[in-house]
């Protein structure tokens, strides 16, 4: 399904999103964002609390085979992208926010994302031959959170070779999905052409659920309609490349064609589903602010 070059480069591409995640970071970021702790809290119960239950649900709801719900899981149980920043600042969100959403969700989830794989996993598969490898889903995100400091350090001695790193990693984000829908598209058409349609409604209903449910969870704990749109496409949006990346690197080989379909697909079509979004939230937030100017002139 994806080719030995395939895994080698987007394993390079992982690191480099990772370095650019932590080349916009310094201490202070943390130490400001844990003084109005409420928004990284809302959004880390949606990111890891919302989101695997989604997944679960869905594989149970579509009677995914246990691989297909496996792989879905692991879409899920993923902390969000960076993908999901760029999405926020052209939805005019809170970027900020975003931004510190996506860091911390990706620190918790050295611990959080193994835990709730093997968690619902054993449920997922409590009848099959295949199983969870906790210690090597464990180990990939350690690996990835290297980069993520040495991005740090060098933010902290040359910020414009920081700013430049988080500019290139957060494009090359996108660039990832694309690289698979001009390459890995073709190559698997026929596959694409005999997916049953329950693999093809799990892919896109795991973010468009994440949108729906992040967005009323922020709203029902009081968020503004800025901050609540943003924990929206931080829920919805999942980092795709890191799901492909666990499977790539820590299941069997005779296991992952079976359970990458949906994390390769799920990336896919987020980016529709996010584009779509974007669109919609962009013309909301512009009439609030044109209603809130109006009212400050009266």
């Amino acid at each position: 399904m994806i080719s030995d070059v395939e895994r080698k480069l987007l394993g390079i591409m992982m690191i480099v999103i990772m370095f650019g995640m932590g080349s916009g970071l310094i201490w202070k970021d943390f130490f400001r964002a844990l003084k109005k702790p409420q928004g990284l809290l809302i959004g880390a119960l949606s990111q890891f609390g919302l989101m695997p239950l989604i997944a679960y649900s869905l594989g149970v709801a579509l009677s995914l085979s246990p691989e297909a719900a496996i792989g879905l899981l692991i879409m899920g149980c993923v902390p969000g992208g960076t993908t999901s920043n760029i999405f926020t600042y052209f939805s005019k969100g809170d970027l900020a926010l975003s931004i510190m959403m996506t860091v911390f969700s990706t620190l918790l989830a050295v611990v959080l994302t193994p835990l709730l794989i093997f968690t619902y996993g054993a449920k997922i598969l409590q009848d099959s031959q295949l199983d969870v490898p906790f210690g090597d889903v464990s180990a990939t995100l350690f690996v990835l959170l290297v980069p993520v400091a040495l991005g740090m350090f060098v933010r902290k001695f040359n910020a414009n070779v920081g700013a430049v790193s988080e500019f290139i990693g957060g494009l090359l984000g996108i660039f990832v999905i694309l690289f698979l829908i001009v390459t890995w598209i073709p190559r698997n058409a026929g596959l694409l052409a005999t997916t049953p349609i329950n693999i093809y409604l799990a892919s896109i209903g795991l973010g468009l659920c994440g949108f729906g449910l992040g967005y009323l969870f922020a709203r029902l704990a009081k968020q503004t309609e800025k901050r609540a749109m943003t924990i929206c496409l931080e829920t919805g949006i999942q980092n795709g490349p890191l799901g492909i990346a666990i499977v790539l690197f820590s299941f069997p080989e005779n296991a992952r064609d079976g359970i990458l379909l949906i994390p390769v697909l799920y990336s896919l079509f987020i980016v529709l589903s996010s584009a779509a979004a974007t669109v919609f939230f962009r013309k909301w937030m512009t009439r609030l602010e044109q209603q809130k100017l109006k009212t400050e002139l009266l």
